[in-house]
């Protein structure tokens, strides 16, 4: 509590455990139902695409509408409040379902890109609308080649730009929370260690960690949704 009152600069990275608790299946579990007999290299990498394209795009159009149908949870919306209440909170997300920024988070890094938005195959052009018509993959309006979904596929680099923010704030902040995430997905695991080496206080809020705490680091058996709403309330009394 007082280390959150006291940052100046909070680094959030939040994972898919933040919204597990609006409903959505983490990455492996939309592996269900119609889709249980593809594996997710089947369907989540380039290579998957140019074998099977129509296949890739029906699976992500489905996961799509598991996301229009979620809402954010009291931990997406504790998060967006914090970032009025705090000086500076850069929130670093490996999701992508864009719930933190209908929860009205702004200074927001998404690594692994979001659902709501498809990029030009040939391009890059990025699109956040599209018409859907009997050709699919949908073509690009402006030069006709296949349109994709904006997320980072397996062999996929992430975004530069998006990562050299990610360490920028990780190695600025004074107050970094790991939320969510089972910090074995690289490069985002790392931020944590690079915040704590780099003199940040360092909380990690996770239902697959035992409570404890040491100088500077404090481990959380929480779910988001319930300990940060409390914690707002407990270090902005009146404000959260």
């Amino acid at each position: 509590m007082r280390a959150l009152r006291a940052a100046q600069h909070v680094a959030v990275l939040t994972g898919a455990g933040v919204s597990a608790e609006s409903g959505i299946p983490t990455f492996r579990e939309a592996q269900t139902g119609l889709w249980a007999r593809f594996s997710p290299e089947e369907l989540a990498t380039p290579e998957a695409f140019r074998r099977n394209p129509r296949l890739v795009w029906e699976w992500y159009a489905w996961r799509r509408q598991l996301v229009a149908a979620a809402a954010p949870n009291p931990g997406h919306l504790a998060l967006a409040r914090l970032e009025r209440l705090v000086p500076r909170l850069t929130l670093i997300t490996q999701n992508v379902d864009g719930l933190h920024a209908r929860a009205g988070s702004t200074d927001l890094i998404e690594l692994h890109g979001n659902l709501a938005r498809v990029r030009c195959l040939a391009e890059g052009t990025v699109y956040t609308s599209w018409a859907e018509g009997d050709t699919l993959p949908p073509p690009c309006p402006a030069c006709g080649a296949p349109l994709r979904p904006d997320v980072v596929w397996f062999g996929e680099q992430l975004p530069q730009a998006a990562l050299e923010r990610a360490w920028a704030a990780a190695s600025s902040c004074d107050l970094f929370l790991s939320i969510g995430t089972s910090g074995l997905v690289q490069p985002a695991a790392t931020l944590p260690e690079l915040a704590y080496r780099s003199g940040a206080s360092l909380a990690v809020i996770n239902l697959d960690v035992a409570s404890a705490a040491e100088p500077r680091l404090y481990q959380l058996h929480a779910s988001s949704g319930k300990l940060l709403p409390a914690l707002l309330r407990a270090a902005f009394p009146g404000a959260a």
